[in-house]
C-alpha cells in the first residue's frame, strides 16, 4: 500500500480523497493556488504545497508544478479525482514515467475512452449498443449535413475530445446545422486543443443512465448499478439518484452486462463509469465513458456499502478486486443534490463570496454532506461553482426524497447565495415526485414553470 498520496485537486473533492487516505493509514499532499491558500483540503491534508496563481492552467492544471510537488514530498501516487487533469492521458503518462502511479485508468485507456469516435468504435466491436450516427470523425458541416440527412434529424454534434457539456449543439432541422457546426466546433478547439466533431441521432425523451464499474488488474470486473443522472442544466448534472427508477430488472441486467463488456473491451483498470441513454421503449444506447470517479459517485457508495475511493486506491496498489458480481449488493434508494454558489434568479450567475455563518444539515442515519466550506471562508470566483453535494439514503424513494427536503431545509450559508432554494422546489415538483422526468425536463418543464412564479411573486 502507498505510504503518501498527493491529491491533484481541490474542494469537497480533494477534501473526500484526504479523508479515505486518513482512514487507510496513508499520509497526503494537498497542492492549491494562491486563491486557495485558506482551503479546507490544504488544513486536512498533512502536507501542502502552492503550485501557483488563481488560475486553473498555472496551477491545478500545470503539470510541471504538480510532478515537483510529488518529488519533493517523496509522495508514491497521484489521485486526481475529477475534472482538472483526471482525463489527462499526458499527465497520466508523465506520472509514470516519473515513478509515481496515477491512481486511475493507463494512459492508454484514457486516450482510447476520450476519443469518443474511437470509443463508439470500440463498443460496436463489443457489442454493446452505440446511438446511429457518424462512424467517423467530421470535420466539415457539409459533412454533418450529409450523415444528419441520413439519420434524420434532430441531431447531436459533440465534439470528439468533449467533455464538460463542452462543444456539444442540438440542432432540429438543416438549415440550422451549418452554424451549429461551426459554433461547436470553435468551442470544441477553445476548450480542448480540438477541432473534431461527431454526430448522433438525438434519442428523445430519453434517460440519461449511468453504470458503476470496477475493474481489477488482474481482469475481473464488476458493475455496482445504474444511476439516473437526467435531471441536467445545459448538459451539467443538478440531482443523481440510485438505483434508476422505471429501469426494470431485465433491462438493470442488461446494462450492467453492456458495461462490464465494454470495460472488458477497453482494457480497463480501476473505477470508470458507462454512461447510456435510455428511450421510452426501454432500448439503451452508448454514449461514452469517464475514466475517473464522477461526482455523484456517492448514491453508488451509499446503496452499496462500497468506498469507491478506497477501492481505486487499493486498485492503484496492485490489490485484487474484493469482489465477484455475485458479492455486490444493492440496499435502499440514495438521491444526491449538488449545491452551487450560483444564482437561478439571474440565470444562474456565479456568487463567490464570503460565508459569513454556516450551518450543515444535521447528521442521522443516511445522510451525508460532501463539503469543503467552512464558516469564514471566501469561495474564489475561479473554479467551478459547486460547493457541496448532499447525499441521502433512505429505505425507499419516498424516504429519500423527504429526508433530502429536510436536509435542504437546514443548510444555510449566510453570505453567499446558493441554488438550495431552487434544488427544494426541483425536489418538491409533483412530476419529480412522481419520477416523470427525462434530460429535457428542466429546461422545457420545469424552469419555465419555476420562472414565471418567480415573476409573479416578485
Amino acid at each position: 500500500m502507498f505510504r503518501k498520496i498527493l491529491v491533484a485537486n481541490r474542494g469537497e473533492i480533494a477534501v473526500r480523497i484526504i479523508h479515505a487516505c486518513q482512514e487507510m493509514g496513508i499520509e497526503t499532499v494537498a497542492v492549491y493556488s494562491t486563491a486557495d491558500a485558506e482551503a479546507l483540503h490544504t488544513q486536512l491534508a498533512d502536507e501542502a504545497i502552492c503550485i501557483g496563481p488563481p488560475k486553473a492552467n498555472a496551477s491545478y492544471l500545470n503539470i510541471p508544478e504538480i510532478i515537483s510537488a510529488a518529488g519533493v514530498t517523496h509522495a508514491e501516487a497521484i489521485h486526481p479525482g475529477f475534472g482538472f487533469l483526471s482525463e489527462n492521458s499526458r499527465f497520466a503518462e508523465i506520472c509514470e514515467a516519473s515513478g509515481i502511479k496515477f491512481i486511475g485508468p493507463d494512459a492508454e485507456t484514457i486516450d482510447l475512452m476520450g476519443d469518443k469516435v474511437h470509443a463508439r468504435k470500440l463498443m460496436h466491436h463489443a457489442g454493446v449498443p452505440v446511438i446511429p450516427g457518424s462512424d467517423g470523425e467530421i470535420h466539415s458541416a457539409e459533412e454533418a449535413e450529409k450523415i444528419a440527412q441520413s439519420v434524420g434529424y434532430p441531431v447531436m454534434l459533440k465534439a470528439s475530445a468533449g467533455g464538460g457539456g463542452k462543444g456539444i449543439r442540438q440542432v432540429a432541422a438543416a438549415k440550422d446545422l451549418k452554424e451549429a457546426f461551426q459554433s461547436a466546433q470553435k468551442e470544441a478547439l477553445a476548450a480542448f486543443g480540438n477541432g473534431a466533431m461527431y454526430l448522433e441521432k438525438v434519442i428523445y425523451p430519453a434517460r440519461h443512465i449511468e453504470v458503476q464499474i470496477l475493474a481489477g488488474a488482474e481482469g475481473r470486473v464488476v458493475h455496482l448499478g445504474e444511476r439516473d443522472c437526467s435531471l441536467q442544466r445545459n448538459h451539467q448534472k443538478m440531482i443523481e439518484e440510485a438505483p434508476a427508477i422505471f429501469v426494470d430488472e431485465k433491462t438493470r441486467l442488461a446494462l450492467g452486462a453492456a458495461a462490464v463488456d465494454a470495460a472488458k473491451a477497453a482494457g480497463y483498470e480501476n473505477a470508470g463509469t458507462v454512461e447510456f441513454l435510455l428511450d421510452p421503449a426501454g432500448q439503451f444506447y452508448f454514449m461514452e465513458m469517464n475514466t475517473r470517479i464522477q461526482v455523484e459517485h456517492p448514491v453508488t457508495e451509499m446503496i452499496t456499502g462500497i468506498d469507491l475511493v478506497k477501492s481505486q486506491i487499493r486498485i492503484a496498489a496492485g490489490e485484487k478486486l474484493a469482489w465477484r458480481q455475485e458479492d455486490i449488493h444493492f440496499s435502499g434508494h440514495a438521491i444526491e443534490c449538488r449545491i452551487n454558489a450560483e444564482n437561478p434568479r439571474f440565470h444562474f450567475a456565479p456568487m463567490p463570496g464570503k460565508i459569513e455563518n454556516l450551518l450543515l444539515p444535521s447528521g442521522g442515519l443516511g445522510l451525508r454532506v460532501d463539503s469543503a466550506m467552512y464558516s469564514g471562508y471566501t469561495i474564489p470566483p475561479f473554479y467551478d461553482s459547486m460547493i457541496a453535494k448532499i447525499i441521502v439514503l433512505g429505505a425507499d424513494r419516498s424516504e429519500a426524497i423527504m429526508k433530502m427536503q429536510r436536509a435542504l431545509n437546514e443548510l444555510v450559508t449566510e453570505g453567499v447565495v446558493t441554488n438550495r432554494e431552487f434544488q427544494l422546489d426541483l425536489l418538491m415538483h409533483p412530476e419529480f415526485m412522481q419520477g416523470n422526468y427525462d434530460t429535457s425536463f428542466i429546461a422545457e418543464t420545469f424552469l419555465p414553470e419555476w420562472e414565471e412564479n418567480e415573476t409573479a411573486e416578485s
